[in-house]
């Protein structure tokens, strides 16, 4: 029999069979209780899927006005499109026809809470006055300004206003345009400094010659959010604000940072004063030096003057022949008359200045002025004094028992801490910074929540949802564990059959119980069933063990036969 058994077969596909033949095997009893078992599971599972999932409808729209809503909902019946109306105007739709559904609307211009824009200019009728187009114009840059508001993450809805003044030819009468925005803000949203004052920019860059300061934003409750400060009376405005802070801030990390090392994170504490100045100065000034030499100076101008005299004894009088004699000709005599310098001019053959004429010359000159003209602007933004308070916790000294105990600093410690908090802020003692390093014993800090109390914390504002999730996860465990497990491991996992040597010690016994009944059956007359004689209780011993193959049999014939089969196929 041993030949019959199909060797070729791959391990995985016996041992399946096997597993088959002895699930097969089991009662019905246990069967029902294994299906029941993985049906549970897999309901309580499905049952989780179905309640966590994500509804299967989507918002459309929210925070529409009762006219939208019902030309919205108009529009969905018309495209059969199944809606749910909630609270707050809110319009849901199936999750998987929002976006279609939203540009099919889009396409027929709804919903119309958001204004209008330019395309307002497209539908203008024939003849239309110029103070009606005006009127559009204005209408279609307030709508756009409204929609390019709506399309920041805080803001849920805008609107607009634009007092734009009729232009004139007269300077003198021109005014400038001003702005109104009213923002509804999302629930539990705000607008930071830096989104107030883009939205401000905004509107001032999209109006021609309108101010900041024209620009006004108010919020849903009434607050006024925009506020541009006046630059004539020194008012300080949000920026300047953050750059203080900002200032404040950074140096007071740099005390922390550098005292954290020595005394411990929480041991040390500062806090930096910083008095920053913002005014802007603008000096010019023009100086001269004084007069100097005519040597290094430079010439700016130079002006010669020169005189003829003549003397008695030349022509006068009225013109006649004598007077209108041509000049004799000039002449450069080879020798100088006496007293005559080299390269003065002469006149008839004689120099200027002699007794027969004479020459005056007057020179005027005018040279350049040192002048030095200086254009002064103070920088903005300048620290002008600083002053640091810093607070340093006692150290923990262990004492001569081991005892940590709280210990003041030192005055050779006090100064070194002190040294280093000025340098790390850059104390500058002409400017009149101040630093003042306090040590003091510092009351009980809040403890640091360890990972057992954040779990008990999460644990008791989650006390129903865990409770919950704590029974269902029980359920199936106790499926799981309790039904599912110990059914697959009977059949996965048979228990072994007897030994050999039991089975060879029962048979024998049976027949030696058997031989024995036989022989007192012809020799001997049975007692009394009270009072059975040891034959018959070996006899009996036979019967009940019989009997209880007999069921084992009966029962479970697979497994009999397995280890029918088993013996046969030993070596023994």
């Amino acid at each position: 029999m041993a030949e019959l058994v199909d060797n070729t077969a791959p391990a995985w596909k016996g041992r399946a069979n096997e597993v088959l033949t002895r699930f097969n095997a089991l009662p019905n009893n246990k069967k029902i209780l294994f299906f029941t078992a993985i049906a549970a599971v897999l309901s309580i599972a499905l049952a989780l899927l179905v309640f966590n999932r994500e509804p299967p409808y989507k918002v459309l729209f929210t925070g529409l006005a009762d006219s939208d809503g019902g030309q919205v909902t108009a529009a969905l019946q018309q495209m059969n499109v199944p809606y749910q109306i909630g609270d707050g105007g809110v319009i849901s739709v199936p999750s998987e026809r929002v976006y279609d559904t939203r540009l099919k609307l889009a396409t027929q211009g709804l919903p119309k809470a958001g204004g209008v824009g330019f395309e307002l200019m497209d539908k203008q009728k024939f003849g239309i006055s110029q103070f009606a187009e005006q009127v559009n114009y204005q209408r279609s840059i307030e709508g756009e300004l409204a929609r390019t508001i709506e399309a920041v993450a805080v803001v849920d809805s805008a609107r607009v206003h634009l007092a734009m003044p009729k232009q004139t030819v007269f300077v003198r009468d021109q005014q400038q345009p001003t702005a109104s925005v009213m923002l509804t803000l999302r629930p539990g949203r705000i607008l930071d400094g830096g989104q107030i004052a883009g939205i401000m920019h905004l509107v001032s860059s999209s109006v021609p010659n309108l101010p900041l300061r024209n620009v006004s934003i108010v919020d849903q409750d009434g607050n006024l959010l925009s506020t541009v400060p006046d630059q004539n009376n020194g008012s300080l405005d949000r920026r300047q604000l953050d750059y203080v802070r900002q200032i404040e801030a950074d140096y007071t990390k740099r005390v922390e940072t550098i005292l954290e090392p020595i005394f411990g994170k929480g041991n040390a504490r500062a806090q930096v004063t910083a008095n920053v100045d913002f005014s802007e100065s603008e000096q010019t000034s023009e100086s001269f030096r004084p007069n100097s030499t005519p040597n290094p100076s430079a010439t700016r101008s130079q002006q010669i003057s020169e005189t003829l005299g003549r003397d008695a004894n030349l022509p006068s009088g009225v013109p006649g022949a004598l007077t209108n004699q041509p000049p004799s000709p000039a002449s450069a005599p080879l020798t100088l008359p006496p007293g005559a310098a080299p390269g003065t001019a002469t006149l008839s053959g004689l120099p200027m200045g002699t007794a027969s004429g004479s020459l005056s010359r007057e020179i005027t000159t005018n040279y350049e002025v040192d002048k030095t003209i200086q254009h002064t602007k103070s920088q903005k933004g300048v620290i002008k004094r600083l002053t640091a308070a810093v607070v340093v916790n006692y150290k923990m000294v262990p004492d001569s028992q081991g005892v940590l105990k709280a210990t003041p600093l030192t005055e050779k410690e006090f100064g070194q801490i002190n040294n280093l908090v000025k340098e790390a802020v850059g104390f500058n003692a002409e400017r009149g910074d101040s630093v003042n390093v306090v040590n003091a014993s510092f009351a009980d800090a809040v403890p640091v929540l360890t990972v057992q109390d954040k779990v008990l914390d999460f644990a008791s504002n989650n006390a129903s949802d865990l409770l919950k999730y704590g029974l269902l996860l029980l359920a199936i465990l106790y499926l799981l564990f309790g039904v599912v497990r110990p059914i697959m491991r009977d059949v996965v996992n048979p228990p072994p059959p007897p030994p050999v040597d039991d089975l060879e010690a029962a048979a024998s016994s049976g027949r030696l119980l058997a031989v024995a009944g036989e022989e007192g059956e012809e020799g001997e007359s049975e007692e009394d069933s009270d009072n059975p004689s040891p034959k018959e209780l070996q006899r009996r011993v036979f019967e009940a063990n019989m009997q209880n193959v007999r069921e084992l049999v009966k029962s479970d014939p697979r497994m009999a036969a397995q280890i029918i089969k088993e013996w046969i196929s030993s070596d023994e």
